[in-house]
């Protein structure tokens, strides 16, 4: 399995027990989908490594408590400790309407209510507070904050976002 063909869940944090368990914190809003999960892959000396799980359980909160195969000992369980974990993206559940995986978007023609098409979105920046999209518009870029207000559909059909935007936030990249 390629890295670009998956998604980041979590990373191994810490041991849980003497008898190789684990605890996975999970990089998730919800982390109740991924409690009864069969597999995962570990990113293991730059390789995707599938590890099977015996069992698991939420552990206070965004953390998973996980047994994997064939690791049964604390010094087993050293050697993936701040291991990152990914699944394949087909196991991401489909999202409707509005909502979307930032990867999801990328590509698509981003039109304004006002001011007609103002581009392509070529990332997502995730860095800051507050997400931003990346919009390519004739060589220069624009960032319009991710704020559901601003979104008005998400056209995964047609591959097209529809925003509305204050007045003044992108009217200057158009001239």
């Amino acid at each position: 399995m390629r890295k670009k063909d998956c998604f980041y869940l979590g990373k191994i944090a810490k041991k849980f027990s003497f008898k190789g368990e684990v605890l996975i914190y999970l990089d998730t809003d919800e982390p109740e989908m991924y409690e009864n999960m069969e597999s995962v892959f570990v990113d293991f000396g730059k390789d995707l490594i599938p590890f099977f799980i015996e069992n698991s359980n939420l552990h206070k909160g965004d953390f998973l408590r996980v047994k994997f195969e064939d690791v049964d000992s604390e010094a087993e369980a050293d050697e993936i400790i701040g291991c990152e974990i990914y699944l394949p993206l087909s196991a991401l559940p489909q999202l409707e309407g509005n909502k979307f995986y930032f990867h999801e978007i990328i590509g698509f023609a981003v039109e304004d209510q006002r001011l007609g098409p103002i581009g392509t979105i070529t990332g997502v920046n995730d860095s800051s507070a507050q997400p931003l999209f990346e919009i390519e518009w004739n060589t220069r870029q624009i960032l319009v904050p991710m704020i559901d207000d601003f979104i008005i559909e998400v056209n995964r059909a047609q591959k097209k976002i529809v925003l509305n935007t204050p007045v003044g936030l992108v009217d200057l990249y158009m001239e």
